[in-house]
């Protein structure tokens, strides 16, 4: 692609080819021309032959290459791989933004799946399922002792389509049968937007799905609208999904014909540009965007367009390091593979994608946990840097790819009130199966509460909730020592409170809780107040 400033093509002209989600609906045995193409073809059909025909047992021919599919990917790089027809509509379900299914966020308390949040408007609020209410069995199926993937995979169905759910509810003491038609229910990507001072926004995107745009949008907006000037855009955790959304998402913050992202593969028609159109709502407010060691792929290539522009600051831990871009390949029998046919590059020029050859995929796999004992997550210091891999930012700052985007201000991991109490309820699931206990119990003086803030000034009484949860914690084998529970419990309490607060009113209800003290964003705070994500950003701006 021509790069100069009067061809550069503005973002909306993406080529769908470089899409990480695209479905260019073709054979696998396309991916080969020619005459080695039918080699192949022959050598594998003798082999399958060999072993349906003469192997000792008997043998599903079909079962053995849904087998082996995903071991021979395996040998190519750590993101190429195959999805079953199954795992294929499941996850398009999530990245697509909605799927049909029956309206519920639930929980597993015990082996019973327990409604936590039934979303308004949705198929079971108009049935009449409400929070509380544990689902016993669907179409006369039970559900009881089944993992979350099957109860996901027993209730989701087609639109309109019906099915039969039986109840226990705290106020019947017999169960009760509703039958709920299912119908298409959003997945929100955006899980929390809410004003943390006069004049700055949070928002928290989880996914980089179809809606996340929109939703991004629709938040920031609103955020706006109630003052904002600056936005704090939580990125953790967030594992990438469609590099459009990215795209989008940044060229809101970026002034005209600056590149957001560029990628380069074996063949040309993977080689792209992709530079800002100057339309975006947002390109006079400051921004700072929170990463971690979970942050991947659409989540870095955000970061990096708004770090490598100096547009703003990344604050947090060195992130996860996935540059490959997967093109998908449906195979005819509605499974895929998603295979690595480019790397993506950030303004600067750097690919950030990890090494995955010096030490082999097993090497590769167990790169966080390394993270981790070297005592990365604790020290700057400890992060290693290639020193041949040294780039520059617009205004001259250094930056280094081969592994991750490396934030401008670094917070160690907040490891205040983890300790070995902490980690043993934390692991048994304590903490939650409390909380559906409590709510349970205390539902219908918690329910005077409108929201998130009145239900704090409801829950004053500290002490008392510590208790509670230490005696219904020894009463599930974990023993009382007050030493380490007065250490954690600041750490509890917030928890416990955060927990309530999505039961009562839903995910966005939780964050503005769980987020009080949080490390990260106390940085990003004081980042502001000194006016260091003023643009542009230049190396004297620390």
């Amino acid at each position: 692609m021509n790069t100069n400033a009067n061809d550069r093509q503005p973002f909306s002209w993406v080529p769908i080819a470089i899409a990480a989600s695209l479905v260019v609906g073709i054979w696998l045995g396309l991916l080969f021309s020619g005459k080695k193409a039918g080699e192949y073809d022959r050598k594998l059909n003798n082999i399958l032959n060999l072993v349906s025909n003469e192997y000792v047992d008997n043998i599903e021919v079909d079962s053995l290459i849904e087998l082996t599919i995903p071991e021979l990917l395996g040998n190519l790089d750590p993101h190429s791989y195959y999805l079953s027809a199954k795992e294929l509509q499941l996850a398009e379900e999530d990245l697509n933004g909605s799927f049909s299914g029956i309206g519920i966020s639930f929980q597993m308390d015990g082996d019973t799946l327990y409604v936590i949040e039934v979303i308004p408007g949705g198929p079971s609020e108009k049935a009449g399922i409400v929070a509380g209410d544990r689902i016993i069995s669907a179409n006369g199926k039970s559900l009881v002792g089944l993992d979350q993937n099957e109860i996901k995979e027993t209730l989701r169905g087609k639109k309109n389509s019906k099915v039969k759910l039986e109840i226990k509810r705290m106020t019947s003491s017999k169960p009760i049968t509703f039958v709920v038609e299912r119908d298409d229910v959003p997945v929100k990507a955006v899980d929390a937007a809410y004003m943390i001072d006069k004049n700055i926004g949070y928002v928290r995107v989880n996914q980089f799905g179809r809606t996340t745009y929109d939703e991004f949008m629709l938040a920031l907006t609103s955020l706006k609208s109630e003052g904002a000037r600056r936005y704090i855009v939580d990125l953790r955790g967030n594992g990438g999904g469609y590099m459009e959304m990215a795209i989008y998402m940044a060229n809101e913050f970026l002034p005209a014909n600056q590149l957001i992202v560029s990628t380069k593969g074996r063949y040309k028609n993977n080689d792209t540009k992709v530079w800002s159109d100057g339309n975006g709502s947002f390109k006079e407010d400051e921004i700072i965007v929170l990463i971690d060691e979970f942050s991947a792929s659409a989540s870095e290539i955000f970061a990096g367009a708004i770090q490598d522009n100096d547009r703003g600051l990344v604050v947090g831990c060195r992130s996860f390091g996935k540059g490959l871009v997967q093109k998908q390949f449906d195979l005819g029998d509605k499974s895929a593979i998603r295979l690595t046919v480019a790397r993506y590059y950030t303004p600067s020029g750097r690919c950030i994608q990890k090494d995955y050859k010096a030490h082999g995929l097993l090497s590769y796999e167990k790169e966080l946990l390394d993270r981790y004992t070297k005592g990365e997550l604790y020290s700057r210091d400890s992060i290693k840097t290639d020193e041949k891999q040294q780039f520059k930012t617009l205004h001259g700052r250094t930056v280094y790819g081969g592994g991750g985007i490396i934030p401008d201000i670094f917070v160690p991991q907040d490891t205040t009130g983890i300790n070995s109490y902490y980690i043993a309820v934390s692991n048994a699931g304590i903490i939650p199966q409390f909380v559906l206990k409590y709510v349970q119990s205390n539902r219908k003086a918690l329910i005077e509460a409108k929201d998130h803030k009145q239900l704090l000034r409801l829950l004053t009484n500290n002490e008392q909730l510590l208790n509670d949860f230490v005696d219904f914690a020894s009463q599930q084998g974990i023993p009382a020592r007050w030493y380490y529970i007065n250490q954690s419990k600041d750490l509890i309490i917030k928890n416990i409170k955060a927990l309530i607060a999505r039961d009562l009113f839903g995910q966005s209800a939780f964050y503005p809780i769980y987020n009080r003290n949080d490390k990260t964003i106390d940085a990003a705070l004081k980042a502001f107040s000194k006016h260091q994500a003023a643009f542009p950003i230049t190396p004297d701006s620390f």
